[in-house]
């Protein structure tokens, strides 16, 4: 997938927006005002930043080469996945897809307090 094809994917998820909060750098995905991803636009490597859960962030790295800690947070929940020939579309639309419906799950127990 290039960048295009992961913004689409990305707003096409019920009540994604996007931002460029970083200037002209960065798009910002978001559910709900909640970022859920980053697309870097400045890199050489074609690459998204997701948020998951801890357990699975952690396995995810060391499953995979192509995906790492994610630099841009100092949390330890989100990955940057480099857009490489190990990484199918379909498993980097389950990446993305975790992402979303764990941010809305999030949102969903703030609310339910």
């Amino acid at each position: 997938m290039n960048i295009e094809e992961l913004r689409e994917y990305c707003l096409n998820l019920k009540g994604a927006t996007e931002s460029l909060p970083f200037g002209d750098s960065a798009l910002v995905i978001k559910v709900q005002g909640k970022m859920f991803a980053l697309i870097p636009l400045d890199n050489a490597e074609t690459q998204i930043t997701l948020k998951c859960d801890p357990e699975r962030a952690i396995a995810l790295r060391e499953q995979y080469t192509a995906i790492v800690p994610a630099w841009h947070f100092n949390k330890k929940h989100w990955n940057t996945v480099v857009i490489n020939p190990m990484i199918t579309q379909q498993f980097l639309c389950e990446l993305i897809r975790h992402s979303y419906e764990l941010v809305l799950s999030k949102l969903k127990l703030d609310v339910d307090l």
